[in-house]
């Protein structure tokens, strides 16, 4: 079903997917309250789209393979791509993005990305598979972006609210610098597992964190209703927003933008993964909703 969104529902979630990029575009609790940024474009237009096949940016917006040069815009064109809906249900639905005369001008690799959302009572699980159909091996990086409103919905204040990640976070943080992985780094600002974001922390744009320790963290003001994050098998996380915007973008990712002076062809670049002929490869996130933040 070519263009056909989705609309998903369980006894505490619903959910609304477009084929747009298969994105998520509204995520609301058992009481019609709404945990996801609507997409304002007086901030962000954005909503939680998907980052394929690349998080962050090229050097000069170009993939270098083989000799050739492709033209592609940060985070990849998964985004502003049409997805077919391969299977509904009432609590499961299935996007697929194929090859095509758009996608090949950019990458030159035949593949198949399946997305799955899946809702199961309180927890909303996302798993993206890749699968390589071409007879070379396929280079690709895969991110989640989701935007939940700062403040969620329960009656408190944008600076009541916490990051409480599963451990620690003692690696250092690196930011986008021209879209692409800055060599200087900073402290880490979860090194005792709790982040309490204010606007400061992002006048420098995002801040990167690459193999997270954590599996999981937790958003929300604490004592109070909030969400839970996971995301087995996701190695780096960005946390981003525009300050004074009503969000709070958390995005686990495989991959990342290309560190600054390197200039080595794109199946060299750090933070891909690549699947053999043949292999398929899943990239997952779930979304829970928690009654109160220390549950």
């Amino acid at each position: 079903m070519a263009g056909k969104s989705a609309t998903l529902s369980s006894s505490a979630l619903s959910a609304e997917i477009s084929a747009l990029g298969a994105e998520l575009v509204q995520l609301r609790d058992r009481d019609g309250r709404d945990l996801l940024w609507h997409g304002d474009p007086a901030f962000w237009g954005g909503r939680a789209p998907l980052l394929f096949p690349i998080v962050g940016r090229l050097p000069h917006d170009e993939l270098v393979h083989d000799g050739r040069r492709y033209g592609m815009k940060q985070h990849g064109f998964a985004r502003r791509s049409l997805f077919d809906l391969v299977e509904l249900q009432p609590q499961r639905a299935v996007f697929r993005l194929l090859p095509n005369a758009e996608t090949r001008a950019q990458y030159p690799f035949t593949f198949a990305l399946d997305v799955a959302y899946e809702l199961t009572g309180a927890s909303l699980a996302i798993e993206a598979t890749l699968r390589n159909r071409g007879p070379e091996s396929l280079p690709a990086s895969f991110g989640f972006h989701p935007a939940f409103l700062w403040p969620l919905p329960y009656g408190g204040r944008r600076a009541d609210h916490r990051l409480i990640f599963e451990q620690p976070e003692t690696g250092p943080v690196h930011r986008p610098s021209g879209g692409l992985l800055s060599a200087a780094t900073e402290p880490n600002p979860a090194a005792r597992a709790i982040l309490t974001p204010d606007d400061a922390m992002f006048e420098r744009d995002a801040l990167i964190f690459l193999n997270v320790r954590s599996r999981h963290v937790r958003y929300g003001v604490p004592d109070g209703p909030g969400l839970e994050i996971a995301f087995p098998g996701m190695p780096d996380l960005g946390l981003w927003t525009k300050p004074g915007a009503p969000f709070l973008c958390i995005e686990p990712w495989a991959g990342h933008a290309t560190p600054e002076g390197d200039e080595r062809p794109f199946v060299e670049k750090p933070g891909l993964v690549h699947l053999p002929p043949g292999a398929e490869h899943d990239f997952a996130m779930t979304i829970r909703w928690l009654p109160d933040i220390t549950a």
